[in-house]
């Protein structure tokens, strides 16, 4: 049995997958797809756009390089110059409703909290670029996938999910469907999926045009709906607002392409074939929970929306990053209680808004007699220094702040890039996947305190080049600010967040160690499990080797874990019972 199975092998579940991987935990990809290219993956159809802050998450798992190089884009173009001392302005911002902005409009004193990073800017990608990146990650991090293997049921209980595809059966401690907006596994666990109906039917097409100099690139709005030209040769998309009355209704015929076409733009441009085409529609809807059970969603099986923008792909590796580390914890048992609800509770106001942003262009596009007046409208409001400021905001992915209970102007924000004085930088000491108390003034009694979540949060000392005016700041694996404090330390605080993100003390549990042995761990009682996780001597006199992340670790150390907890059971009773359960599975492991 694995410990997750996920439902789709795209970017947000490969993603997901990478980050369990990451905290240890054995992951199962089912994939509808037989094979993991396509047309409609690679350019131009699977043209995609990567926010700031998705280039950001990439950054912190190292990925970032990899990322860009697949894209064919260039790190020059997208972070600060490696000697920069304070952040570069923006160079780039979103459009909205195809109405262009531009980032010199940008109030940058509105921006707190910004440090120069190798991320700094999004780029433009494709399906099977990022795809490629997170196959190659996820099967270095040990990671099943199966392809061609739809999900066809799931049935959950309070111990496990069981889901079938190609008639055989998977369980899992949890299932994530990262199965996009037609989720199969979103209807299956009975999620409620609500939202508003659609206003266009879109096309997306790889064409052949008799005359391309009738149309021009980028966005054009007309009094029909919108087309879009893209410097790919036969790229087109389009807008008709018809309700959604056409989207897979029928089949995509060059000749209704072209009368649609032609409607829109006003002119006679003739298509001479159609190579690829697909529709969609601008339908806005959300699932009102990402969990239910032992089931979650993410990516556009939690949301979909209209494509305007480019934020779905954004929106799902957000998602992912979110929840990943949440539920390795969850598995592992050494969270707090209530920690794989705030998935969930951070996650659905972010949805949200990017769904009524997608919304709000879709209606400023909308034709009609006063079109025209409040496109212009909201064009020249957008395009003051406040408008474009707040689209900025709005779309790079780097300015959403979760509500985590604290005024602490960092908390609940994505935490800046800190360089430390010997070239450390946050986002390196990130790449593990593990929390990382950061302490600017290298306070011996923060660090005393940080040693009881040793495993879990990287602890790292010293002065930096900005600190911000802050003394220490503890940053979740997500790169979320989850404690800060000024110039005066109360260690105290600190170990309250801890406790919050990572577990009590008396929590941890057996960090690191199989899913056999955590099996026998929870399978005693509470009143079982050891206040803290030590090595036992084998027969040997020696210490078991600790596990290292990734690796099994070896029968001794699974055996100190179960017979360490059977001895620190209170009283007579429960001693003899855990001694017995404790022996019994240490001499007859499971599938040995």
């Amino acid at each position: 049995m694995h410990d997750v199975v996920i439902a789709g092998g795209g970017p947000v579940g490969l993603f997901t997958a990478t980050e369990l991987a990451l905290g240890g935990c054995s992951v199962l990809v089912l994939e509808r797809d037989e094979e993991a290219t396509s047309q409609w993956k690679a350019l131009p159809l699977g043209l995609r756009g990567l926010s700031a802050g998705s280039a950001e998450t990439f950054y912190r798992r190292g990925l970032l390089e990899a990322a860009v190089s697949a894209s064919g884009a260039h790190g020059a173009e997208i972070g600060a110059a490696p000697d920069a001392v304070e952040a570069p302005e923006p160079r780039d911002v979103s459009h909205f409703a195809g109405m262009g902005l531009n980032a010199v409009d940008t109030d940058v004193s509105a921006l707190p909290f910004r440090l120069p990073s190798p991320a700094m800017e999004g780029f433009m990608t494709s399906l099977e670029a990022v795809s490629t990146v997170m196959t190659e990650r996820a099967t270095a991090l040990g990671v099943d996938i199966l392809r061609g293997t739809p999900v066809t049921g799931v049935t959950q209980d309070e111990k496990c999910v069981t889901v079938t595809a190609r008639g055989q059966e998977h369980q899992a401690r949890y299932l994530v469907g990262c199965d996009g907006g037609r989720s199969t596994v979103r209807g299956l666990a009975g999620f409620d999926f609500v939202g508003t109906d659609p206003l266009f039917t879109g096309y997306v097409a790889e064409v052949t045009f008799a005359d391309p100099g009738q149309l021009s690139l980028g966005f054009d709005l007309t009094p029909n709906g919108m087309y879009l030209r893209t410097p790919f040769e036969g790229h087109l998309g389009m807008m008709d607002f018809d309700g959604g009355a056409f989207d897979r209704s029928q089949p995509l015929t060059r000749e209704h392409l072209q009368e649609v076409l032609r409607r829109i733009t006003g002119t006679d441009v003739t298509l001479t074939d159609v190579h690829l085409a697909s529709s969609f529609t601008d339908r806005a809807m959300q699932a009102t929970t990402y969990r239910k059970g032992r089931v979650l969603l993410a990516g556009d099986a939690a949301h979909i929306h209209s494509p305007l923008g480019g934020q779905g792909l954004d929106l799902g590796i957000g998602d992912a990053a979110n929840l990943g580390w949440k539920l390795a914890a969850t598995v592992r048992g050494t969270t707090a209680e209530g920690l794989l609800d705030t998935y969930t509770t951070e996650r659905h106001p972010v949805g949200a808004a990017v769904v009524d942003w997608s919304r709000a262009q879709v209606a400023t596009m909308e034709p009609g007699p006063n079109a025209p007046a409040l496109r212009q409208l909201v064009h020249e409001l957008l395009s003051t220094t406040d408008g474009t400021t707040l689209a900025h905001r709005r779309t790079t992915g780097l300015f959403n702040r979760y509500d985590l209970g604290s005024a602490h102007p960092l908390v609940g924000s994505t935490a800046p890039d800190f360089h430390f004085e010997d070239g450390t930088r946050l986002d390196d000491l990130l790449r593990r996947g593990r929390g990382v108390l950061l302490d600017f003034r290298a306070d011996h009694a923060l660090r005393r305190a940080a040693k009881n979540w040793d495993g879990h949060v990287q602890y790292a000392a010293g002065p930096a080049r900005n600190d911000l005016g802050r003394a220490a700041v503890l940053v979740r694996p997500d790169g979320v600010v989850a404690w800060g404090s000024g110039e005066s330390l109360d260690p105290g605080t600190f170990e309250r967040a801890a406790a919050r993100w990572f577990g009590s003390p008396q929590n941890q549990g057996p960090s690191g160690v199989s899913s056999w042995a955590r099996d026998a761990w929870h399978a005693l009682s509470p009143h079982a499990r050891i206040t803290q996780v030590r090595p036992v001597r084998g027969r040997s006199g020696r210490r078991p080797r600790r596990a290292r992340p990734g690796r099994r670790p070896s029968r001794s150390m699974e055996r100190s874990v179960i017979w360490g907890a059977a001895h620190r059971w209170s009283g007579s009773d429960c001693a003899d019972a855990g001694a017995d359960r404790a022996g019994s599975v240490g001499r007859a492991r499971p599938g040995a």
